[in-house]
């Protein structure tokens, strides 16, 4: 191609100069944020800058301008789309976790049921039973009573033994 009909490039700071303030208008009426509106001016003459050739040829540098500012806004619409959608899905996570415990209190869960049990070794039977089922399931005395076939007196017998049981292994244990 001849150099006569190589096109000349557009000057980046006349483009800059002579349409930084209508783009900033025109983006500010779309977008009804002065703020975002100079932050997408500066990304649409940086997009520019970056491009090589977008300066080559160009005829209508509003529409050059329009067009790469509404990509752009395009751009930042998916982003915050994709950012809400993300957001939503981490406090879901949030909220399905809220009545979990964590791995660290499972394990300390877990140590203290080995260590109750522990302490439960060597009592009747049903006195352990009792303790499990007051203090871990939260059972009432008298459905106690029930599921073992014996009275709610006999219940808080047991209860008791084993509350002693546990005091006197656990004073022999740091002595």
């Amino acid at each position: 191609m001849p150099a006569a009909d190589t096109p000349s490039p557009y000057p980046l700071e006349q483009l800059y100069t002579e349409h930084h303030g209508w783009l900033f208008g025109w983006l500010r009426r779309k977008l009804r944020c002065s703020h975002r509106a100079a932050d997408l001016v500066q990304d649409t003459f940086v997009r520019i800058l970056a491009s090589r050739d977008a300066l080559l040829g160009m005829r209508e540098p509003r529409a050059y301008l329009s067009t790469t500012a509404r990509r752009l806004v395009i751009d930042q619409a998916r982003r915050q789309q994709i950012e809400n959608a993300y957001l939503a899905e981490l406090a879901l996570t949030v909220e399905a976790l809220d009545g979990h415990q964590s791995p660290e209190r499972i394990l300390l869960t877990l140590e203290a049921l080995e260590q109750i049990a522990f302490l439960l070794e060597g009592l009747h039977p049903n006195a352990r039973e009792a303790f499990v089922g007051y203090y871990l399931d939260e059972l009432s005395q008298p459905q106690i009573a029930e599921r073992l076939g014996i009275s709610p007196r006999m219940v808080r017998k047991y209860l008791a033994q084993a509350l002693v049981h546990c005091h006197q292994a656990l004073d022999l244990g740091e002595g």
